[in-house]
């Protein structure tokens, strides 16, 4: 701000400066304020004019004769436009104040609003000085404008023709300030009057690139307030245009409205990813960047951000060269960078890396490009400068979440847990619960036990709830979660919440083998002179049920357990004290024969608290006490607690609603309004979110995917169907043990479901079998949005591993997240929002088949812009089935209407478990397995051609793992895992595949369990798996006089109860 010739406004800053206090500031800033509202008011003729204001008749005649004098002005002008805006300038020079007075005054008004004072008039004084012919009246005009307005204010309605006049203007330093203001302010008015004027500028040859500069920024805030005014089909080749400027400035500022333009729209700019890779080798090879715009030695490092930025909101790079260009810059940025002493210089080269690192991410590089950016990070945690570690474990955490790359960041475990002793310990927190598994989860929760009695207070009770579920989702064995959980209480049991403990009185109650050593354990705990009033809750529970177990031991009598629970009463609150007078009824009940020494003492205690004020407590020692004198009857009333049944961890449960994204910052005030949303079950229920399946439903046809075979052929009856099950003849006596336990079964038939499914297949059929039927709703809406990707190979990959993508759309990408234990499953949908602006109407709905029951929680009708929300989904698996749950999800953005209906990747392998067995092991089931249904055996044809080893880690994908050295023919493998369900609980499982060297195309399959639609089931899956199914061909039109081709055959659900279950019926035909 020039301040010369101003004397007026330095005398004030000098004043305000010089103020002793707050008060004398504010008496100052009022005097000035009263000063120049007068002025503004009652200056509005020239001093001549108000001497002789006496006389009645003067000003009315001076005004007209002004008046008259602007007209004729006006007519002569040639710019008459230019000269209507100038109009309130030229009265207000004529009528009101100097321009040296104007000036001053709203320089003051300005300096007053910085230092935090309202400013409620003056504002159209400022505007006026926009339309001033002069640049320093304009350029006090323009500031003040900008600073003391927003975009709403009435006034800039006045000012839009002249600032319009200005930017289509020759004048750089008028169009400069225009785009200035107009930029800071924006504003729909704004946006709609001069998009198309800013936007000649951006694309004009003959302006100068500090124009073009502001020209783009400018437009890049009309678009964030008005997206409608960049035309997508007009704008896209000219965006590509604009990537070729040679001016890193202009192409700075044209990166920055890329990254907005492409954020909600990348499908029209698939033009400009070779140019944004171009621009990557440009500064990476350091070619023509000029030495203003290098930073330390790092070329333009603003403009690498911004353009990596922009290229991760294109899906993936289909065209190979510009893929291997952009994987070789940043192979190059990975390697180039490093940590130095010079602050500058480690923060630029930073965020290019950390940037690099997101994409790398983003496009799913090879396991190498990986491995080596953990490596990196790894060094960077290594780092003594905590800001520069913190952001390597930030960045560390998020790599959590590409597949394949957990184990490599398990190599620097040890500099996590040293990273526990900063001050900050969140990011390290995070990182260690992500990569916690049951191979590591030991080290982790000891060292987060030991690190909890020196942690600060804010932290312990976050420590505690990590600590706790780590040990519930990894306890090798149940006696290790029962002593971390002691610990934890003992530790911090202040920062132990109620659910903690409660699951842990869960678990021993429902393992009869832990119960003796956790009563021992509470005990150990109780002898201590002064423990934490939860540990004597859980303590006094544990003993009360199970203390009697440790009867024969010494010291742990009835009377002896009794006097170290009884010392802990004077210490505990009401609260506590409901729980020890039911542990003392315990007590007496398993005493036998009674103790009257003891019986005494218990009754003495009720008797004391019969007359206590809270309620609870009175009515417990009321009742115990009346309880406890009906002797032998006592037994049946006070008999052992029944188990528990099985649901979800509460503790996870709170855990995920607790979870903050830190990728996503803006969606944590959704998932807090989601921690208090029920979970609702799917199964034979309303559906959780949307309107519910019984409704008007009709049958439509689709055509048939399983069978193309022609019946006609000459040859039908030497080949039989791919999949059918066939008679093996009897082996031969055979010398050899392994040859006949692993050799040929006579295969009568298949399960009993087999007829089921046929006769589902004869009910659907009618009068017309060329297609087969499915249930669907009638009036689906119209699904106007094309995904990205192949959906099937989405599921596919899904169905292999527990993290990926499930669907993506321009709008919205739905990522999914399992752990499975037993026959549970826990699914997470993560719905993120690309858009700048909310998804409405979003509805999920879970369509489960029969054997599947599926809990999930309120799905919010609203995904807020740039936001991610997680779904939970708990999934219990009844019985043996190979249909799939679906997804019918659906949501609005603008006018775009998406609907599409996703398989869940909760498919037959989910529920399996690994388990390998010896010899001494396998042969025993494997002889006691004899013929179906409960060992079947099949031919299959038409296999992919797959070498052994290849064929061996298929069958390790699926769970199935090969156990070597079991088959004497090295060309046959034998595998074996546990299938887990409510129905069959574990289930082993044992697999012969027989191949033949010379044709890779066949095999013998050979399948036994203890169940018989377990063995179905598991057999028609891996020969799904390993099986190559062509297309349906299109049937060819039949020529007159010729026979039509035989119709498909519809491909049976594999229950009976699909029949009224639509949800398998849809599964089945996805």
């Amino acid at each position: 701000m020039a301040l010369s010739g101003m004397r007026g406004l330095s005398v004030f800053i000098s004043d305000i400066r010089n103020c002793p206090n707050k008060e004398q500031e504010r008496l100052r800033v009022d005097k000035e304020l009263g000063n120049v509202r007068t002025r503004f008011k009652n200056e509005k003729l020239p001093n001549q004019f108000r001497e002789n204001s006496h006389s009645p008749f003067l000003p009315p005649l001076v005004i007209f004769l002004i008046a008259v004098w602007i007209v004729v002005f006006l007519l002569l002008s040639c710019h008459l436009l230019h000269a209507i805006d100038e109009l309130p300038y030229l009265v207000e020079k004529e009528l009101g104040l100097t321009h040296y007075e104007k000036k001053k005054y709203v320089w003051k008004m300005l300096y007053i609003y910085m230092l935090g004072y309202d400013v409620d008039f003056g504002h159209m004084e400022a505007v006026s000085l926009i339309s001033a012919p002069k640049y320093p009246e304009k350029q006090v005009g323009y500031i003040v404008t900008a600073c003391l307005l927003n975009e709403n204010h009435d006034f800039l309605r006045l000012a839009i023709n002249t600032v319009r006049n200005d930017i289509i203007g020759r004048n750089e330093t008028f169009q400069c300030l225009a785009l200035t203001m107009v930029g800071n302010i924006g504003g729909r008015e704004f946006a709609e009057s001069l998009a198309p004027d800013v936007q000649k500028l951006i694309i004009s040859s003959s302006c100068r690139p500090l124009v073009r500069k502001k020209a783009a920024l400018c437009l890049l805030r009309l678009y964030r307030k008005n997206p409608d005014v960049v035309n997508v089909d007009g704008w896209a080749d000219r965006m590509a245009q604009l990537l070729d400027e040679r001016d890193l400035g202009v192409l700075t500022s044209s990166m920055s409205l890329l990254v907005a333009l492409v954020s909600n729209n990348h499908e029209a700019y698939w033009s400009s990813l070779p140019k944004c890779v171009k621009i990557l080798e440009r500064l990476a090879r350091n070619q023509d960047v000029p030495q203003e715009y290098t930073y330390y030695g790092i070329p333009s490092p603003w403009l690498q951000v911004k353009t990596m930025r922009a290229l991760q909101y294109f899906p993936t790079i289909e065209d190979p060269n510009t893929r291997r260009s952009l994987f070789e810059v940043l192979q190059r940025i990975l390697m180039g960078t490093d940590v130095v002493k010079n602050v500058n210089k480690n923060n630029a080269s930073h965020a290019v890396l950390f940037e690099a690192l997101a994409l790398v991410m983003h496009l799913d590089a090879e396991k190498e490009m990986m491995s080596q950016c953990v490596a990196l990070l790894g060094k960077f945690i290594a780092v003594r400068e905590p800001n520069i570690r913190y952001l390597g474990l930030e960045n560390m955490t998020r790599m959590l979440m590409v597949t394949d790359v957990q184990d490599i960041i398990k190599r620097h475990q040890a500099q996590i847990i040293t990273s526990l002793k900063d001050p900050d310990i969140r990011r390290a927190l995070d990182l260690l619960y992500g990569m916690c598994d049951v191979s590591n989860a030991k080290d982790i929760v000891e060292e987060i036990l030991q690190y909890l009695s020196t942690a600060e207070f804010a932290m312990r009770e976050e420590l505690s709830l990590k600590a706790a579920i780590l040990a519930e989702k990894f306890a090798p064995d149940l006696s290790w979660y029962v002593d971390v959980i002691l610990q934890l209480i003992d530790k911090a049991g202040d920062f132990v919440s109620d659910d903690i403990w409660f699951r842990v009185v869960q678990f021993v109650t429902n393992n009869e083998d832990l119960q003796p050593y956790a009563a021992v354990k509470v005990k150990e705990y109780l002898d201590k002179p002064a423990i934490h009033e939860t540990m004597v809750k859980v303590s006094a529970y544990i003993l009360g049920e199970f203390g009697h177990l440790l009867s024969r031991r010494p010291g742990c009598g009835p009377k002896e357990l009794f006097n170290i629970i009884h010392d802990k009463l004077p210490t505990v609150s009401t609260s506590t004290i409901p729980i020890l007078l039911s542990t003392y009824a315990k007590i007496l009940m398993h005493t036998q024969p009674p103790d009257p020494e003891l019986q005494n003492q218990i009754w003495a205690i009720f008797s004391k608290y019969e007359s206590c004020i809270d309620v609870e407590i009175q009515q417990r020692a009321a009742e115990y006490f009346a309880l406890s004198r009906k002797g032998a009857a006592l037994m049946d009333i006070l008999a052992e607690m029944p188990k528990f049944p099985e649901r979800q961890s509460s503790l996870i449960k709170k855990a995920e609603d607790a979870e903050v994204d830190t990728a996503e910052q803006s969606a944590i005030k959704l998932r807090t309004q989601q921690q208090m949303s029920n979970a609702l079950v799917v199964t034979d229920q309303r559906p959780a979110n949307g309107t519910p399946l019984v409704g008007q439903l009709s049958l439509v046809k689709v055509p048939s995917m399983t069978n193309n075979t022609d019946v006609n052929s000459a040859d039908q009856g030497l080949t039989p169907e791919n999949g059918a099950l066939t008679t093996v003849d009897p082996p031969q006596p055979s010398a050899d043990l392994l040859g006949d336990l692993l050799g040929p079964l006579a295969i009568e038939g298949p399960p009993t479901a087999i007829q089921s499914q046929q006769n589902i297949v004869s009910g659907l059929e009618g009068d017309h079998a060329v297609e087969a039927t499915a249930i669907v709703p009638v009036d689906e809406p119209q699904n106007s949005v094309q995904p990205i990707g192949n959906i099937a190979e989405r599921f596919h990959a899904l169905c292999l591993k527990d993290s990926g993508v499930l669907y993506e759309d321009p709008h919205i990408q739905i990522g999914i997240k399992a752990e499975w234990r037993m026959y549970h499953g826990r699914l997470v949908l993560f719905l993120g929002n690309k858009n700048t602006t909310p998804l409405v109407s979003v509805q999920a709905i879970i369509l489960p088949p029969s054997h599947l029951k599926i809990e999930l929680s309120l799905v919010p009708e609203t995904i807020p812009p740039r936001a991610q929300v997680q779904c939970p989904l708990e999934v219990v698996n009844l019985r043996p089935s190979r249909d799939v749950a679906v997804l019918d999800f659906s949501y609005k953005f603008g006018n775009n209407v998406a609907n599409v209906k996703l398989r869940l990747p909760a498919v037959l392998n989910k529920f399996l478990q690994p388990i390998s067995v010896s010899a001494e092991e396998f042969f025993p089931q494997w002889r006691s397995l004899s013929g179906p249904p409960l060992k079947l055996q099949e031919v299959v044809r038409g296999v992919k051609p797959l070498l052994l080893m290849e064929m061996a880690n298929l069958f390790n994908s699926f769970r199935l793992i090969v156990c070597p050295g079991l088959d004497p023919n090295p060309n046959n493998l034998v595998a074996s895992t546990t299938f887990f369900s409510e129905s069959t609980q574990a289930m082993l499982c044992l697999v012969r595949i027989e191949t033949d060297p010379a044709d890779r195309t066949q095999l013998r399959v050979t399948i036994a369990s203890g169940d018989p639609t377990l063995t179905f089931e598991l057999k028609e899956f891996i020969k799904e798996q390993l099986v190559s199914i062509p297309s349906v061909p299109t049937a060819p039109r039949a020529s007159p006089g010729q026979a039509p081709p035989a119709p498909p055959v519809a491909q049976p659900t594999s229950s009976a109860a699909a029949l009224s279950d639509p949800g398998a019926l849809l599964a089945g035909l996805l």
